[in-house]
């Protein structure tokens, strides 16, 4: 099972993530997302375990959990979404208002949407 970990400390490594659910079972991969640039935590993380049971009582008990003076959140991961245009946040158009006329006159709010 894949399993979402969410609100880390930016302290918290792969090894500690590994150390604290593989009391509940066995880990396959626990890995804290680093950001690209930076190569520092972005304060969440995937844990792998292939025991469900055991999986779903480390939730149980790790959700809402102190670690490292932060209060994590532990929940089943949810499928990958599929990206189709690479990334952006435009998603065509402007921001909302029409260009103003040739006659001068004020700007106003599109009904597009």
């Amino acid at each position: 099972m894949n399993i979402y970990v969410s609100n880390l400390s930016f302290n918290v490594r792969d090894e500690d993530l590994q150390e604290y659910f593989a009391e509940y079972g066995e880990v396959t991969s626990a890995k804290v997302i680093q950001d690209k640039f930076t190569n520092k935590s972005r304060g969440f993380a995937f844990v792998e375990m292939p025991d469900d049971a055991a999986a779903q009582k480390a939730i149980q008990e790790l959700d809402g959990a102190s670690v490292d003076g932060r209060n994590i959140g532990v929940s089943v991961a949810k499928p990958r979404e599929e990206r189709s245009n690479g990334g952006g946040g435009n998603r065509g158009g402007g921001g909302g208002f029409q260009k103003r006329s040739s006659s001068g006159g004020n700007f106003s709010r599109s009904n597009r949407y």
